[in-house]
């Protein structure tokens, strides 16, 4: 028997509605990659409200709370000031809303007599030495030489970037001295080591077709505002008049002094054989529309309507929480899964440059954007002063563990965000007690003796002798 190949196709196919077969119109969509230019991203985000919040408002919300570092008060005072010196949560959110319009950025961190161009040893790093950080866009930041060895530690990155310096020509910088930021990863290894060169799409290439059909349908609605009410004047034989041109001319002059008449006086003077009314148009159903248009983008752009407009929620009983909750997780995620990675050399600098050295205990959580309404705090607040009466009560755990652990849960929760944690306060409260305690209970025992040598002694029996 001859091999035979057969084409084999998993669809829906109906023959007699015309279903996946050449008469279904759906068979001739297929999906087409738009690319625009750089200079087209940003008039797109100079021109369109919606563009803009589409790049602003995640940049935003993933910076505005920043981040609580754990150490000691007078570390985090210093590193903090760092911090501010060096402008980095405002340059972070610069270079995120960059990557997020262009698909790139980077933040260069300069460390003091270090040549940009070799590989960053933190260990050298000294107190004071990180000079400046400067945010990079994808313009701007050239990628080198893409490394194509798999087996490579950076394998589909730029070996090294380039930038062009005003009296020091083309400056290489190693990609340990940059804290990178991809806009929309692109998956597609070709993509990514050829045309891309390690950065990635706009966040407005997903969003593209959402966005202009939002945009032309509030400029179609706005225009339709013009068409709302409209005149018509029948005049007899008006094709003859207007083929004589001094016949048109005159009717131009009538056309435009009936407009003034009307205008002035409120009221029209017309010829008795000709006809006037007027047309309104309503607009019942072009807000649904809208929405809907705007939702889409909002959608498109994974960011609640309500951030997206800050609109109240609609509908009854309706709050949004849900929704906000959901999208403040998303951002959370980015923060661990994007930005703590991208940012571990620049504060590991930052962190030695503060400090002079590195200790191991010295961390950091990005703050969360949830905030609890009052209900919420006050109901958390007696059930965490419920858990810690009980675990009192119950004399299971050393005093000192347990007020540390008590302390600790009551931060957490956010009962006492600005509570000061200090183990040696609470051994020292703790160890007061435990004299308190043998005090009283060595007072106790001289109080029984006392007692014991005032009583009456019994009498002796009498032998009878």
């Amino acid at each position: 028997m001859d091999n035979v190949l057969k084409l084999t196709v998993d669809s829906f196919k109906n023959f007699v509605a015309g279903l996946g077969t050449d008469r279904d119109k759906q068979v001739g969509g297929e999906y087409a990659l738009l690319t625009l230019t750089d200079q087209q991203w940003s008039v797109i985000y100079r021109t369109s409200w919606m563009g803009r919040k589409v790049v602003d408002i995640p940049a935003e919300d993933a910076t505005r709370k920043w981040r609580n570092w754990q150490a000691e008060e007078d570390q985090i005072e210093e590193i903090e000031e760092e911090e501010k010196r060096l402008l980095v949560p405002q340059k972070v959110k610069l270079a995120l809303q960059q990557a997020r319009l262009f698909g790139g950025s980077g933040i260069y961190f300069s460390i003091t007599g270090d040549d940009p161009e070799k590989q960053l040893v933190l260990e050298t790093i000294k107190k004071g030495s990180l000079a400046f950080a400067t945010v990079l866009s994808r313009s701007i930041l050239v990628p080198g030489q893409i490394e194509l060895d798999p087996m490579a530690e950076g394998y589909g990155k730029p070996q090294y970037y380039e930038v062009s310096s005003t009296g020091q020509g083309t400056v290489r910088i190693h990609p340990s001295r940059l804290a990178i930021f991809v806009g929309n990863e692109v998956l597609t290894p070709e993509e990514m080591i050829g045309r891309y060169q390690g950065w990635g799409d706009s966040v407005l290439q997903s969003v593209y077709e959402a966005l202009r059909n939002a945009d032309s349908t509030a400029s179609n609605i706005a225009s339709l505002v013009y068409e709302s009410k409209i005149d018509v004047l029948q005049i007899p034989n008006l094709a003859a008049l207007m083929a004589n041109p001094r016949h048109r001319e005159l009717l131009e002059q009538r056309v435009a002094l009936s407009a003034q008449l009307k205008g002035n006086n409120g009221m029209l003077i017309i010829d008795g054989e000709e006809k006037y009314e007027q047309k309104s148009f309503t607009f019942s159903g072009l807000t649904d529309i809208n929405s809907q248009a705007m939702q889409a983008v909002s959608g498109a752009a994974d960011i609640p309507i309500t951030r997206f407009l800050g609109q109240s929620p609609g509908g009854l009983n309706a709050t949004g929480e849900g929704d906000l909750k959901n999208y403040y997780d998303s951002v959370a995620s980015k923060q661990a899964l994007g930005m703590t990675p991208a940012l571990f050399n620049l504060d590991e600098a930052l962190i030695r440059s503060a400090l002079g050295d590195r200790p191991e205990d010295i961390w950091y959580e990005w703050a969360s954007l949830w905030q609890m309404s009052d209900e919420q705090q006050s109901r958390i607040s007696k059930e965490t002063a419920d858990t810690i009466g009980a675990l009192v009560a119950a004399g299971i755990f050393p005093e000192a563990e347990l007020g540390e652990a008590a302390a600790n849960l009551l931060v957490e929760r956010g009962v006492f965000p600005a509570f000061d944690i200090d183990a040696a306060m609470l051994e020292e409260v703790a160890e007061e007690k435990a004299a308190v305690a043998e005090a009283e209970s060595a007072a106790a025992k001289e109080h029984d003796i006392a007692l014991k040598s005032t009583a009456p002694q019994p009498k002796e029996k009498d032998s009878g002798n």
